[in-house]
């Protein structure tokens, strides 16, 4: 038994939902395919599918494997194109969704320098705060932040991200500054429409274990930068990301606590629908984007252990 032809023919009919259109798409018989998947039962001791004359459905085994063997034809595709990288020039339109804020901020940007080392990209960008459906939707990729939002998607790490909790000076005056997350209890808070979970802060405990805290206040909204237009005005506290803050932190016009609780940086990721399709121009922009987001200008300075006081000026 050829074992990758055997793992082949089995994703393809569990992808196509049928025999017949898994030996069209593999350009073979119906007769080769069936003895592939049967040959690799055999080989298993297990049966994949469950065949009626109806449908065919994964068994429980059939499920776990398929979910291997789709990372093992990946990862045999994407070894292929990085060894023939070098000879691929990425031409075409690059479909792309990103968040309003880092669109503007620093895709932009980013894109205006790839397009200049490759003259033959185009891109059709789309910028949301919510998460797209890059199947249904037709986008080759996004740019997600944190988790990539389901099974079916792929990220490659292009750069990171740091929550800050921070207040303009005028406000700190006014209500004082929090010594721990549990004072936030008593502030102005800012929430934000699409946090993994509404109006709940994450912070770090002294055990590096995280901790959501329950916040309130009189303002909610879909924009980050909204949000930290209004903390700017001294209505509230934030809790941004330092790719928004990070100006204004710079600037003096907010001033970051409670920075010894600081949950870990979460990652950026160009995500897409399947490794197996990725093509050159998303690879090269990947490994453009991570390029430069390497050392990127919104990072601030890492906090120190929990409960680690900001010097004061």
């Amino acid at each position: 038994m050829d074992r990758l032809q055997a793992i082949t023919a089995f994703a393809k009919v569990v992808e196509s939902g049928s025999f017949v259109r898994a030996a069209e798409r593999l350009a073979t018989s119906v007769s080769a395919v069936s003895r592939h998947v049967a040959e690799l039962e055999a080989h298993l001791d297990v049966r994949l599918l469950n065949r009626t004359t109806r449908r065919l459905s994964l068994t429980e085994s059939g499920s776990v494997f398929y979910q291997h063997c789709v990372q093992l034809l990946a990862d045999l595709d994407e070894a292929e194109q990085s060894a023939s990288a070098s000879a691929i020039t990425p031409r075409g339109t690059l479909r792309l969704s990103a968040s309003v804020t880092f669109g503007e901020r620093h895709l932009a940007p980013a894109i205006g320098a790839f397009i200049e080392r490759y003259p033959d990209m185009r891109f059709d960008v789309e910028l949301s705060d919510r998460a797209v459906d890059l199947v249904d939707e037709g986008f080759d990729a996004a740019l997600r932040i944190g988790a990539i939002g389901s099974q079916n998607l792929v990220g490659r790490p292009v750069g990171e991200t740091r929550l800050v909790c921070c207040a303009a000076p005028v406000y700190l005056e006014r209500r004082g500054e929090p010594k721990g997350p549990e004072d936030l209890a008593g502030h102005e808070c800012l929430t934000y429409e699409y946090a993994s979970q509404r109006n709940m802060w994450p912070f770090r405990e002294r055990d590096g274990s995280i901790r959501r805290i329950k916040v309130s206040g009189s303002v909610h909204a879909n924009s980050g930068r909204f949000l930290e237009a209004l903390a700017v005005e001294g209505r509230g506290i934030a809790y941004e990301p330092d790719f928004i803050a990070g100006p204004d932190i710079r600037a003096g016009r907010l001033v970051p606590i409670l920075i010894g609780f600081q949950p870990p940086p979460s990652t950026i990721q160009l995500v897409y629908p399947s490794r197996r399709h990725l093509s050159a121009k998303v690879r090269a922009f990947a490994d453009f984007l991570r390029e430069r987001f390497a050392t990127a200008e919104w990072m601030l300075k890492s906090p120190g252990a929990p409960g680690e006081r900001r010097p004061r000026r």
